[in-house]
């Protein structure tokens, strides 16, 4: 079993740059492309409970969100921001990191390295 999951998307440059460092620090990951092998529900509301971040910040409000006429007040609680990522993967925020019972979403670039090495 790997010592640490990588969500990973890699057309985004921060995903790929998490990736470098995972593969720098010599850590055992399994790395999933989410696009590929969407998150279900069940398995979203666990990584929001492991998630060290609020939950609305594994919402991307880019582009796409704002064209799908959404809210950001809608998508706080981990009930509403899973129903979402699960109709549109697409917006979930890359890249996450995942240790035991603990995530981060690797945003900026500069939390990656510290938390691979606790």
């Amino acid at each position: 079993m790997a010592d640490l999951t990588l969500l990973h998307n890699p057309n985004c440059s921060t995903s790929r740059h998490a990736l470098d460092e995972v593969k720098a620090a010599g850590v055992d990951a399994e790395v999933v492309q989410y696009l590929k092998a969407p998150l279900s529900g069940e398995q979203l509301l666990d990584l929001l409970d492991k998630l060290e971040d609020p939950p609305a910040d594994l919402v991307r409000k880019d582009g796409f969100f704002k064209e799908q006429g959404l809210a950001e007040a809608d998508y706080q609680d981990p009930q509403s921001v899973a129903a979402l990522l699960v109709e549109h993967p697409r917006l979930m925020q890359r890249p996450v990191l995942v240790k035991g019972d603990r995530a981060i979403i690797g945003r900026p670039k500069d939390r990656v390295a510290p938390f691979l090495a606790e």
